[in-house]
């Protein structure tokens, strides 16, 4: 019997469980590599994760940031101590309760964000343009419009 020619094979294709598990390796891949870029800006992924919060959301106690952050109130507390020391965050009085402090991102925590985003920004566009040719580029391009409607799921 004869070898079937490469254009005779009909290609599979992939369940949903494998381009899950395949898609889910490569994110965790390409954050990793994300954060590694903006290594020099001293910030955690916990910590950066704060600041980007606080920046979208606004102010916030740091009980509401642990359970956001899905983190321990006492850990969350850590955290917001080492932003405040830094400048990047500041602790205000609770206007719905006294007893309560809220945090807010600073301009300076903004300054360090943006320092942070624009690293990675940076990375991912030298690594397309070096790496990707226009098909290339185009077929990420639709990708991302896809994993966009899946976040939003």
């Amino acid at each position: 019997m004869q070898e079937p020619t490469p254009t005779e094979v009909a290609p599979t294709e992939p369940s949903a469980e494998q381009v899950a598990t395949q898609l889910a390796a490569v994110v965790s891949r390409l954050l990793r590599r994300l954060r590694s870029t903006s290594s020099d800006s001293l910030l955690t992924p916990t910590q950066s994760s704060v600041l980007a919060r606080l920046d979208r959301e606004g102010s916030d106690t740091t009980a509401a940031l642990a359970r956001a952050e899905h983190v321990r109130p006492q850990s969350m507390r850590l955290t917001i101590g080492v932003l405040e020391d830094q400048g990047l965050v500041e602790r205000a009085p609770d206007p719905a309760d006294g007893r309560k402090s809220v945090m807010s991102i600073t301009e300076a925590g903004r300054v360090m964000l943006g320092a942070v985003r624009a690293a990675k920004h940076n990375w991912l566009a030298e690594v397309i343009t070096a790496e990707l040719d226009s098909d290339e580029r185009r077929t990420v391009a639709e990708a991302t419009v896809l994993l966009d409607r899946l976040v939003e799921k």
